[in-house]
């Protein structure tokens, strides 16, 4: 009768079930640690939003949500998720010398520059009281704008300009001040409908004028390079606030005074 050796070896030689049966449980922080590790740092952020009840619309200001040096880790996480993008578009990224590091450039130029009105805090605007009581029309502009439809990411390029009339209460700020806070309001996914609505708005709260008014002259390109593809199209709207509105000869002379730049 034939037996069979047994290597001690083999008897004792753990199987995946018995294995984790050895295993010592993972500790609270443990748990914790390796949780924060694989949580994607959008989700987090977007956990912080929706604890406040707070928006985050494509055109919202997010930065209070944001924590110091977290944009850099957004960056990472945005061009790993691009890379994905251009492998579904079924491009070669690896033996494509023009997109080997497309998908972490797109991510710097979308949280960097283009959407970057939406991650940082609003440009620090100095204010100046009213010393020598001016109530005259100004107007500023015109404005370079730059931002992107929040419908097709497709590019909106056009130009802005904004009328203030200040009474001896309001506030005055620098010229270069505009400029700052209409750039801080276009860079992020917008209507044009919409975007000029927010920057009255801002421009009411902070220099309190008698009257504002802002025109905007843009080109889409979600109708230019997409779609009908008119190249010629335009699109031009305003928004009139306070003596603007009301009175139609301060309207007049600052339709007509734009129509001579």
């Amino acid at each position: 009768m034939l037996t069979k050796k047994i290597n001690p070896k083999a008897a004792t030689k753990k199987t995946p079930a018995n294995k984790a049966l050895t295993n010592k449980a993972p500790t609270k922080k443990a748990i914790e640690k390796k949780g924060d590790g694989g949580t994607p740092l959008s989700v987090v952020i977007r956990r912080r939003i929706e604890a406040q009840k707070a928006r985050f619309h494509a055109n919202d200001n997010i930065s209070a949500f944001i924590k110091p040096g977290e944009l850099e880790g957004l960056v990472d996480e945005v061009a790993q998720k691009m890379q994905a993008v251009l492998e579904s578009l079924i491009i070669d990224t690896e033996s494509d010398h023009n997109t080997q590091n497309t998908s972490q450039r797109v991510a710097k130029m979308f949280v960097k520059e283009v959407f970057n009105g939406r991650y940082v805090e609003q440009p620090t605007l100095t204010k100046f009281p009213n010393v020598s009581r001016l109530n005259e029309l100004m107007i500023i502009g015109p404005i370079t704008v730059r931002s992107a439809c929040s419908h097709h990411f497709c590019p909106i390029m056009g130009r802005i300009w904004i009328g203030v009339l200040p009474s001896k209460d309001s506030a005055l700020i620098g010229l270069s001040k505009y400029s700052r806070l209409t750039e801080w309001v276009m860079c992020r996914p917008q209507i044009q409908e919409e975007a000029v609505v927010e920057l009255a708005d801002m421009l009411e709260k902070k220099i309190k004028p008698v009257g504002v008014a802002i025109v905007m002259d843009a080109d889409h390109f979600c109708m230019q390079w997409r779609g009908v593809k008119d190249r010629d199209s335009k699109m031009v709207n305003s928004v009139m606030r306070g003596a603007f509105l009301q009175d139609s000869n301060l309207r007049r002379e600052f339709l007509s005074l734009l129509d001579k730049r």
